[in-house]
């Protein structure tokens, strides 16, 4: 299981998500080698953006016919054998997805659609959503993209209804009982979500999280914290960068220090980065000279 945020498990609630019967899994596998007939697919939008239904649809357009497959779409979850979840499972259509789920007859497949429906994709530890398909279903296949082509979805369908004599499975490499591993654990949690979603808040999304894990790798190193953190400023040639990095610490110094004393930390630092306040920007000398703040 891939860990992609900080929040431990202990502050997490997980729904259970449903589990098969032996029977049940017995009966899947024989309409996997044994059906005859077309399959009948029922989509169901858990909370996306559609640009996976605008895939979906276009796979059943007649320059991809996936009817030429026996792959139909239906209206009704009660007709299908194949149940499609888009979306990052928002907390409202947690239960329309489980009652789609228990509408449709046994044996049925669900497939995990695009990069939300698999992990929850950009929204994954957003408060609103589940995160996945997975946390409320047990699902047989994953189609991953945003959004996945018409190619891949064919692809996915095909994986499905075992057409190229084979079934994937979602592997959990974490076993059951061990508590995950956070990063950055010398580094009180409060003050590295802080950092973390400043540093978003300033630089975006993608490129927040990188600088953030530099600004957090560096805050971990022998010495000095702030001595650490003027290190990594004064060795960034982009202004930008040396822009956020700044404002983290600053951040930094609010959340530990205050007045006086992160003044004088921060001239601690800096002194020990460079003692004679050669190579430091006018502001970092200033705090060296007492003069004032950067």
């Amino acid at each position: 299981m891939i860990i992609d945020h900080n929040v431990p498990d202990r502050l997490q609630y997980k729904p259970d998500p449903v589990t098969l019967e032996e029977s049940v899994q017995k009966a899947k596998l024989a309409l996997l080698n044994d059906i005859k007939r077309s399959v009948y697919i029922y989509r169901c939008d858990l909370g996306g953006c559609n640009g996976c239904e605008i895939e979906i649809f276009a796979t059943i357009t007649p320059v991809f016919d996936a009817e030429r497959f026996g792959i139909k779409n239906t209206p009704s979850p009660r007709h299908a054998d194949i149940l499609v979840y888009t979306g990052a499972v928002t907390r409202a259509m947690r239960m329309p997805g489980l009652r789609a789920y228990e509408a449709a007859p046994n044996p049925k497949l669900v497939v995990s659609y695009g990069a939300c429906g698999c992990t929850g994709g950009i929204f994954h530890d957003n408060y609103c959503v589940w995160g996945g398909t997975d946390k409320i279903l047990p699902v047989d296949v994953y189609i991953p993209g945003c959004p996945p082509t018409p190619a891949q979805t064919i692809y996915g369908f095909a994986i499905a209804l075992g057409l190229l004599g084979q079934k994937l499975h979602h592997l959990d490499e974490v076993d059951d009982g061990s508590p995950a591993t956070l990063r950055f654990e010398d580094i009180p949690y409060k003050v590295m979500t802080k950092i973390e979603k400043d540093a978003r808040l300033y630089s975006g999304y993608r490129y927040g999280k990188d600088l953030s894990d530099a600004f957090l790798s560096a805050m971990e190193k022998e010495g000095g914290v702030f001595a650490n953190v003027n290190a990594l400023i004064e060795a960034e040639i982009d202004p930008r960068k040396v822009e956020v990095y700044t404002k983290l610490r600053n951040d930094l110094a609010e959340m530990t220090v205050s007045g006086d004393r992160r003044d004088a930390a921060l001239r601690e630092g800096l002194s020990r980065l460079a003692p004679n306040g050669e190579s430091l920007d006018p502001a970092a000398q200033a705090i060296l000279s007492g003069v004032g703040r950067h």
